[in-house]
């Protein structure tokens, strides 16, 4: 049976740059050729689908949704192609992602930093972010380069912006030192820099390398190991836990009762990436059991397609997890 053959014209508006849409070189153009099978042809500024009926509709939205991002001000990336395309092909959607244009998902701009808009880059990270929004507390777990830290920051600076709360307030466990940190030697912040300077360099690039001191010694923002909030009772505030994987589960229970009214807190870590001693039990392996059917709590997993660094990254993270728990094998070094 012959398969139905379909033209779809594009007319893009002479507001927009052809550059802009195709990429350099028709960069963008060749990632959408590769990933269906439909003849495109650019003369001018129309854009001509030929293929299947389903494909050509499908090339199409993808053109759509890319000139939508264009005209909110978001500047196109091969990262926002390609996830662009898988979003509209359904590749690794959750069902309850239906309907979620790829547009609302790479659109929902959170902050400005540095001229460039910073917004979520997947629909993994997306539901993320609207966790953060429409929790108390948010979990989020997964690999590295997920942005797990990244959107974190820039959710809570633009809270602070918004005056939705009063202070920032980021931590994150210093298990290399053993959280015994006066025997380091110099002042809190020169001990604590090494383990908080992932923190330090995001929240740098958000809110200036000038404006970040001043709010430090105002105590608006404020960057310590997770020890030094013991007994504390924390109001109005937006508190990020990193590296969460490196607490015990008391650690976990003794961050989590710190809060107090008015604040939102974002706890972050890989469960498979581990430091404490050997046989520890880990307090972010064991919370969600704890604390799943808690209303105001939200736990997001993120995964390989999450992964917004080098593509190499990508496939390195998901080969891992193909490998599963299966703990590496070492070969003995052989006898003399």
């Amino acid at each position: 049976m012959a398969t139905a053959t379909a033209q779809v014209k594009i007319l893009v508006p002479g507001s927009q740059s052809m550059v802009a849409l195709l990429g350099q070189r028709d960069s963008f153009l060749k990632l959408v050729e590769s990933a269906f099978d439909s003849g495109i042809l650019v003369r001018g500024n129309e854009i001509t689908i030929s293929g299947s009926s389903v494909d050509a509709e499908l090339v199409g939205l993808v053109f759509e949704e890319l000139l939508i991002l264009l005209e909110r001000g978001t500047e196109l990336s091969e990262t926002a192609v390609r996830e662009t395309i898988a979003m509209v092909r359904g590749i690794g959607m959750d069902p309850s992602d239906a309907g979620i244009r790829p547009s609302d998902v790479l659109g929902d701009k959170l902050l400005s930093a540095r001229g460039k808009g910073i917004a979520p880059k997947t629909m993994g990270q997306k539901r993320y972010v609207d966790a953060i929004r429409n929790s108390t507390v948010t979990f989020a777990i997964g690999p590295a380069g997920t942005g797990k830290t990244y959107l974190a920051v820039a959710t809570a600076v633009r809270a602070l912006h918004a005056h939705e709360v009063s202070r920032l307030i980021l931590t994150r466990p210093a298990v290399e030192a053993g959280e015994r940190l006066g025997f380091l030697p110099g002042t809190l912040y020169e001990k604590i820099d090494p383990y908080m300077r992932p923190l330090y360099d995001a929240l740098f690039e958000m809110t200036g390398a000038e404006t970040l001191p001043k709010l430090m010694e105002r105590g608006t923002v404020e960057v310590a190991p997770l020890a030094y909030m013991r007994g504390r009772t924390l109001n109005d505030a937006f508190i990020i836990l990193d590296e969460a994987q490196n607490t015990t589960p008391e650690q976990m229970k003794m961050f989590l009762t710190r809060l107090g009214f008015g604040s939102k807190a974002v706890i972050n870590g890989d469960a498979t990436q581990v430091d404490l001693a050997t046989g520890a039990p880990s307090g972010l392996s064991v919370v969600q059991e704890i604390l799943a059917d808690i209303d105001g709590i939200s736990f997001v997993h993120l995964g390989g397609r999450d992964v917004v660094r080098h593509k190499i990254v990508q496939d390195i993270v998901e080969a891992y997890g193909r490998f599963g728990q299966q703990r590496l094998q070492v070969d003995p070094p052989p006898a003399p």
